[in-house]
């Protein structure tokens, strides 16, 4: 397992990587639960009287949302409530000098570490611990941190280079990330385990229910995945229609697995018995049985929620991975949002992941207390939940 800040003591030289990726819209830079989640570990280690030097990434190369983190440091700034300077480099003489000019209890931001050609590439640990920009930056700290568990899955330099050279520790993002997403594998609870699938990435979907077999007593499945396993159980529904693109393409994919996960959990997959379309400019539903797909179903109906609703109120634990709709139209927000209503008003232990399902919290008002944990990772969720390599995580255990 993994150090902790409980373990890291004071007035040390500290290297944090958070995972400051944002929507840009623009040019501007758009605040998110990221920078309020990692502004606990920045404030910590400020409190502690460490010298904290913090890194992220800003989308790729080649993207519109690939922007210098300039705006990036005004709102941890904000967040941490206490000046973030700013540095236009990464690891050349710029940026050497200004960690060396920092002094105990101050923060700084180093430029985009996407900006480093050094930090792309997937590769071992091992090599990137010899590349240019760990081995310019390693010498000037005594800790690295790791905070950006949504980036977990990748096998950057910044991620995983520096904790074979530094003394290396969770931040607390990364502590409670983990400690969640990893707890339907590790967890025992006292009462059926429930998770609800949905979303576009159906592969991720089916890849999950592969891998968890008899941790989950009962599948809930809605958006792209529920018209996928409808599709194999003969119903009409589950290709592309006016203008899609999202349903053959996996459908092909993902057909074996989905029929055999079908006959072997016949009995813990529930699917929905109707689903809503739009008339008119209107919400409507229509039940499966007898449908013809001749227009997209941008949401389950409300039979399905009040089933799902039921079996929720049952569970005594809720992992949730994908919305069931098109949740940021209101008019078909009504599976996503009652689901999770469901999970927040029943006293079980919950987890929703993923970046597109718990905007949908905010989005609608729903209040984040009432989930056990609600995560930002994305990719990295999907590989705790079905037991792929975390490398950001593993390096930090070696």
């Amino acid at each position: 397992m993994f150090k902790t800040l409980d373990d890291i003591g004071t007035g040390k030289r500290v290297l944090v990587r958070l995972d400051l990726n944002s929507p840009v819209e623009e040019g501007v830079v758009q605040d998110n639960r990221r920078f309020s989640r990692h502004a606990r570990t920045v404030r910590e280690l400020r409190e502690g009287g460490h010298h904290v030097v913090c890194m992220a990434h800003q989308g790729r190369p080649g993207r519109d949302s690939f922007v210098s983190l300039e705006q990036h440091a005004d709102i941890l700034a904000d967040h941490v409530d206490h000046p973030v300077q700013f540095v236009d480099d990464v690891c050349g003489e710029r940026a050497v000098d200004a960690v060396r000019s920092l002094e105990s209890g101050e923060i700084l931001l180093l430029e985009n570490v996407r900006m480093c050609g050094d930090e792309l590439p997937e590769r071992p640990p091992e090599e990137h611990a010899e590349s240019e920009f760990v081995r310019a930056l390693a010498p000037e700290f005594d800790a690295y941190v790791n905070d950006a568990y949504s980036a977990a899955h990748r096998s950057h330099a910044s991620l995983v280079g520096f904790p074979l050279v530094l003394d290396s520790y969770a931040g607390r993002v990364m502590e409670r990330e983990y400690e969640a997403n990893t707890s339907i594998a590790n967890r025992e609870f006292d009462g059926p385990v429930t998770m609800v699938l949905g979303g576009a990435k159906a592969t991720d979907v089916v890849d999950v229910m592969d891998a968890l077999d008899q941790k989950v007593d009962t599948y809930l499945l809605g958006g792209v995945v529920g018209e996928l396993f409808l599709r194999a159980e003969g119903y009409d529904v589950g290709y592309d229609v006016g203008g899609t693109d999202v349903f053959d393409y996996q459908w092909e994919r993902n057909e074996g697995t989905i029929e055999r996960l079908l006959i072997e959990r016949e009995e813990r997959v529930r699917l929905p018995s109707d689903l809503a379309y739009e008339a008119d400019g209107e919400r409507e539903e229509c039940q499966v049985e007898g449908v013809e797909k001749d227009r997209p179903f941008p949401d389950i109906g409300h039979d399905t929620i009040e089933a799902f609703q039921s079996v929720i109120e049952e569970s005594a634990a809720v992992f949730v991975k994908g919305a069931m709709g098109v949740f940021e139209d209101e008019r078909f927000s009504d599976g996503t949002v009652e689901i999770l209503r469901a999970i927040g008003e029943t006293d079980c232990f919950s987890v929703v992941g993923g970046g597109d399902t718990s905007r949908a919290i905010t989005l609608y008002g729903l209040d984040e207390d009432d989930f056990s944990h609600v995560s930002i990772a994305g990719g990295a969720y999907v590989n705790a939940l079905t037991g792929s390599e975390l490398p950001a995580v593993e390096a930090l255990c070696d």
